[in-house]
């Protein structure tokens, strides 16, 4: 089948139940069948929210956020009103240490045992305490074959060349950017250190002419639309929009990127953590989890479900990364609130320059 776009997965989503209406506050005095869903764009499938309703009977309304930063800001002086929310490993450690996630009942997620072993446990959540994998994948550059110079290998494209001024997209969370920026530089993406931080944002700055936008996780449909040439972009968004015009493609640079882990969680506060017990659990059933997986295009953690799809989704080294790949990435990690400050700081000055 062939991936929705961005745009038509937004226009189609009332047709399986999805609601994007503001969410009560408040927690309920008792479960109702209704789960509050809060989960980046484009990343679930296509049926997957009406199917858990037929099997269970309960109603999904979802939301969107554009990244983590969103995420985080949203919870930081309490929960709004959700039951189940999709951090990355980074800001699902950062969630835990800041007391917002709740712990998880194992007992309620039977089909834990469907995960890989490599996703039993974690470093960011030792246990799976408060996290269950969704997704994982790395990011890189997606592009138009037919309006770059041949594959795009390094970070330089984007970074530190003018050769495609005007035609290229940014993300707009700072944090990642300036990892990648560091990464370039050949520093780890995790540096802590102040001066090589803001080596990473006066990059972006000599960059930013060459810049047409920072992009609020819709690189792809930019790319699409024929907006952008190249784009920084997470893997799966590229391998979506691939499916719809095939002068589109994907590379990890050979600096090496970012390896993430989005994550299932319970907020503390859930107003029906009963409900988001069954969700989550749903989700890591083995034919729901494919389902997902085939749909949006992403590397799953569920080994079950991998077994029920084929070889163009096992054998894609665009959702599974080789070794080689792996070993040229490193995992986002959180750092603590004093080198939270030294990205937040820098990319507002990357911002405002």
């Amino acid at each position: 089948m062939e991936a929705l776009s961005r745009r038509r997965f937004m226009t189609g989503a009332a047709a399986v139940g999805v609601s994007f209406a503001a969410l009560p506050k408040g927690v309920l005095a008792a479960e109702e069948p209704k789960l509050n869903f809060y989960n980046w764009d484009t990343y679930i499938g296509e049926t997957t929210l009406a199917d858990f309703k037929e099997a269970t009977g309960i109603e999904v309304s979802m939301s969107l956020f554009a990244d983590n930063a969103e995420l985080f800001a949203r919870f930081k002086e309490g929960n709004p009103g959700f039951d189940v929310i999709v951090p990355t490993n980074d800001y699902a450690e950062r969630m835990i240490k800041a007391g917002i996630l709740e712990e998880l009942d194992h007992s309620k997620i039977p089909n834990m045992k469907n995960l890989a072993p490599a996703f039993q446990d974690a470093a960011f959540d030792p246990g799976r305490k408060h996290t269950m994998p969704y997704m994982w994948g790395t990011m890189g550059l997606g592009y138009r074959k037919s309006k770059v110079d041949g594959v795009p290998g390094s970070w330089k494209a984007v970074l530190e060349s003018d050769k495609y001024k005007g035609r290229i997209a940014l993300l707009s969370e700072g944090r990642t950017m300036l990892g990648m920026a560091a990464k370039y530089l050949g520093y780890s993406l995790n540096t802590g250190k102040a001066e090589e931080i803001k080596a990473a944002e006066e990059l972006l700055i000599k960059q930013k002419p060459n810049i047409k936008v920072f992009a609020q996780d819709n690189g792809q449909d930019l790319l699409l639309s024929g907006e952008v040439d190249i784009t920084v972009e997470w893997n799966g968004d590229i391998l979506q929009v691939m499916a719809e015009d095939d002068d589109l493609s994907y590379v990890v640079p050979q600096e090496g990127s970012l390896l993430w882990q989005d994550t299932l969680c319970i907020p503390k506060g859930a107003p029906h953590p009963d409900n988001a017990h069954k969700f989550i659990n749903y989700i890591l059933d083995a034919k729901a989890g494919a389902a997902i997986a085939d749909f949006i295009q992403y590397a799953t953690p569920n080994a079950a479900a991998r077994k029920l799809l084929g070889p163009d989704y096992n054998n894609n080294p665009a959702i599974f990364p080789t070794d080689e790949t792996i070993a040229r990435c490193e995992p986002q990690t959180y750092q603590g609130e004093a080198v939270q400050r030294l990205y937040e700081e820098a990319w507002t000055r990357v911002q405002a320059a």
